[in-house]
């Protein structure tokens, strides 16, 4: 039987935990946002200049493959075995694929909906629950994988867009006809001959587009899920990870050669010289490929945050509102909020595991600190 003051210390320290957890979370939301901020240097580097995505993308793994592999040294320490070598090298090509689909997605949808159709990698808790799962939980993640998919149909509609999301459509009519109103006003007084009330918008897109980099997060998430399974120690997922990066680099190899063969033979690109994208550049090496693998380490080790999972995506929505709102984009809050509240509910059924039965024995394992050995046995969420 437990004493009153051991009872009082081990509520403080439950009480103490999300303290201690603060330092990790503002570290987290830091590297997202770095990471988010390459992003959308990334797209608008690639949206004015015209260049290959590819060719971009494979200059930017060059460096990054050499620098993991001058951190990790895969080569020193325990002798990896082929179940290790060769699974990480396929997971090269996963990764490969991944940035392809990846970069078409963010150069044709933005950066707004790339980053968002990341999360589509939750699709594979749907998977594993219809072939492994029980039958009772089916109906829940069925039910979420249909928010995502409204959730990604809304934002391929553009809900989060300030000229067609549907709660400034219903503003700007009744501005408009103030605004028409003031135009008959001013041609019956003959102040102005014509007045010009053609409105500037955006292109949509469609779920055919949008599908591109739905597909690349599905990727990730496998790429994630091989890597997983591969390794469960964090210094060996870093030393496999090195390898990885590098066979994505040897993947992609080919295709940038035949980009800038092309590019080269075209008369409209060989003429016109790119500068050289310095922030863009960097930013991508850093934050979006070497820094951002070391934050979710973190996350997932210590604050048992895995990527597809609601407090992720509430994280990566702050950083989105952020640099929409600095790159002056055209970007609606309120249409947003909605297409991220249905995707991270849709999250949320999807990839929750079954919960541990209400009981005596989990108010026992909680306290004798056997919890977070179930939580590790338990097959981590997409």
């Amino acid at each position: 039987m437990m004493s009153p003051k051991q009872v009082s210390e081990d509520r403080g320290g439950s009480r103490s935990a999300p303290l201690r957890h603060t330092p990790l979370q503002i570290i987290h939301f830091i590297g997202n946002f770095m990471r988010i901020w390459s992003v959308y240097s990334m797209y608008h580097y690639l949206s004015q200049e015209g260049a290959s995505v590819i060719v971009f993308i494979f200059s930017c793994l060059v460096p990054s493959s050499l620098l993991f592999l001058a951190l990790q040294r895969p080569w020193k320490g325990r002798p990896l075995s082929n179940t290790q070598v060769v699974p990480s090298i396929i997971n090269g090509g996963i990764l490969a694929s991944y940035f392809i689909l990846w970069g078409k997605g963010l150069k044709s949808c933005g950066p707004l909906r790339a980053v968002m159709a990341e999360y589509s990698g939750a699709v594979l808790g749907v998977l594993s629950a219809l072939l492994y799962g029980r039958r009772g939980f089916i109906w829940k993640k069925v039910g979420g994988l249909i928010a995502m998919v409204a959730s990604f149909y809304f934002l391929s509609e553009g809900w989060a867009l300030n000229t067609y999301s549907p709660i400034y459509i219903l503003l700007d009519i009744e501005l408009l006809r103030c605004f028409d109103m003031l135009i008959t006003l001013i041609k019956f007084l003959d102040i102005i001959d014509t007045v010009d009330t053609e409105l500037g918008t955006e292109k949509l897109i469609g779920m055919k587009q949008m599908a591109v980099p739905i597909a690349a997060g599905i990727l990730s998430a496998l790429r994630r899920v091989i890597a997983r399974r591969v390794s469960l120690k964090n210094q060996l997922k870093r030393r496999l990870h090195a390898i990885t990066v590098t066979s994505a680099t040897c993947f992609l190899f080919p295709f940038a050669m035949w980009d800038i063969i092309v590019l080269q033979g075209s008369p409209s690109e060989s003429n016109t010289d790119l500068p050289f994208p310095t922030w863009a550049y960097l930013s991508t090496i850093l934050f979006g490929i070497i820094l951002i693998f070391y934050i979710d380490n973190i996350a997932e080790e210590r604050l048992h945050m895995v990527f597809s999972s609601p407090r992720h995506l509430a994280a990566a929505a702050g950083c989105i509102i952020i640099m929409e709102i600095v790159y002056k984009m055209d970007f609606s809050l309120p249409g947003f909020l909605i297409c991220s509240t249905i995707l991270g509910f849709g999250i949320y059924e999807a990839t929750s595991l079954e919960r541990f039965r209400k009981g005596s024995s989990q108010r026992t394992d909680i306290s004798d600190g056997h919890f977070e050995d179930q939580m590790q046995s338990l097959p981590l969420p997409t």
